[in-house]
């Protein structure tokens, strides 16, 4: 016969196992905290993931919660001090990278306070001229920028910015003195671009498709590893020689250090599987993206690569953030 104390033991095992049995994911509505205005570039791809989610797990509710402000630091910030249960997270890109490194004292730690969920999207940049700036090649610009070095201006959407630290990279590979012009926002940058007040740009290629096949812009360059369906006949920047461009342009989800892996991994395996459905390549293309997927630990892993290859560009071309 089992002793009193073994069986009491057992019975309070028995009572308890409700309370440490894993809730459902998700019970309760999800958040992702996207930390721009309404209606920007990121936007619509956050709401996308959303709907996304939410039609795989029954209908669940899955909030996109534009916080914009700060250089983004707003934004984070919130999800760096939310609850580590899955249920609130952050839509990161480059813009999280170079924070990072660009402003001093920010309320968190970009690879320390925060976890992958997984990876999301790859965004391409391409590099436009005006008409008016003659050349057709990157070789042809090369050369013309090294012939009248701090001549030739670049329009980006703001200091530290990808467009700025694309166009930071591009000199530090080529050897070229170009002139910066920042802006607030890509809507100033494209408005004087097209007016030619600003020679050159490296802009995210969706918002720049019309203004090319109008003939309004000039494209030179593409990045990723293979050439847009968009803009077939625009070749990569390592096509057009300069194989160390990178910078990778991607985008993931984020969250709270301390979220559990088992709530992360339902995360990057539901969008794994969304990302093969047949109309996902047709939305992807409508947003100017390539959709990726990467598992928990991966993404945590590229967030952390990232956020060391942007601080290396913003280093190195010695970029100081002004408020």
């Amino acid at each position: 016969m089992k002793s009193f104390t073994a069986m009491a033991c057992g019975a309070l095992a028995c009572m308890a196992a409700p309370t440490y049995a894993a809730e459902e994911y998700p019970s309760r509505p999800v958040r992702i905290i996207v930390p721009f205005p309404p209606g920007g570039s990121t936007d619509p791809m956050a709401r996308l993931i959303a709907a996304k989610l939410g039609e795989r797990w029954d209908n669940a509710t899955i909030v996109v919660d534009n916080r914009p402000g700060g250089n983004t630091i707003i934004g984070t910030s919130i999800v760096a001090k939310s609850a580590p249960d899955g249920y609130t997270m952050g839509y990161c890109g480059a813009s999280f990278f170079a924070t990072a490194t660009l402003i001093p004292d920010i309320p968190y730690n970009a690879v320390t306070d925060f976890v992958g969920v997984s990876a999301i999207a790859k965004s391409h940049v391409v590099l436009v001229v005006h008409p008016t700036v003659p050349v057709k090649t990157v070789k042809e610009l090369v050369a013309l920028a090294k012939s009248k070095p701090g001549e030739l201006n670049f329009g980006t959407s703001g200091i530290g910015t990808s467009t700025h630290l694309y166009a930071e990279l591009f000199q530090q590979l080529t050897g070229t003195k170009l002139l910066h012009v920042p802006y607030k926002g890509s809507g100033p940058v494209t408005t004087d671009l097209l007016a030619g007040r600003v020679n050159m740009s490296f802009q995210i290629s969706i918002t720049q498709i019309p203004n090319i096949n109008a003939g309004k812009l000039r494209p030179l360059a593409v990045s990723g590893d293979k050439r847009l369906k968009a803009l077939p006949d625009v070749p990569t920047f390592t096509e057009a020689g300069l194989p160390k461009f990178g910078l990778e342009g991607w985008t993931c989800l984020s969250a709270p250090k301390g979220t559990p892996l088992h709530i992360r991994a339902k995360v990057a395996n539901t969008w794994a599987e969304i990302v093969k459905s047949p109309d996902m390549e047709a939305l992807m293309d409508k947003q100017g993206m390539e959709a990726m997927s990467a598992p928990p630990d991966e993404t945590t892993r590229m967030i952390k690569a990232s956020v060391e290859e942007y601080a290396k560009v913003i280093r190195d071309a010695n970029i100081v953030f002004k408020h």
